[in-house]
């Protein structure tokens, strides 16, 4: 499922560490507990154990800086890797992160997954 939506052509410089960034909120009904379990529990520690993956964050989004408004995206997780191709042969090598990208689309309500490379 994330795998279909890599394209290694975003990325301008395809040996630089580069990140996988990803905007959401949860689908109704979701808790953010259930989310969190997932995350913290299986998701994280699944994806940090890939050999292309160097780190993966993920963030909680309370509002926006300066003002009383919510932040549009309530997540964001971010994923650093060394290879686009590698990532790629990652995400789609094992049945566990078969699973764990069905359970993310169970949870995340149309994330948006943006490339990214590291320039400073």
């Amino acid at each position: 499922w994330v795998r279909d939506r890599l394209d290694p052509r975003s990325c301008a410089k395809q040996n630089a560490m580069a990140a996988l960034i990803v905007l959401f909120n949860l689908r109704p009904g979701v808790t953010e507990a259930d989310y969190e379990a997932f995350a913290r529990d299986l998701d994280v520690p699944t994806v940090k154990g890939l050999r292309s993956v160097s780190e993966f964050r993920v963030f909680r989004l309370d509002g926006v800086m300066g003002t009383e408004n919510a932040a549009p995206y309530r997540y964001v997780e971010v994923i650093d890797f060394e290879s686009m191709d590698a990532l790629g042969a990652d995400m789609g090598a094992t049945p566990a992160m078969a699973e764990i990208q069905a359970k993310f689309g169970e949870l995340a309500d149309n994330p948006i997954f943006m490339l990214g490379g590291n320039i400073a």
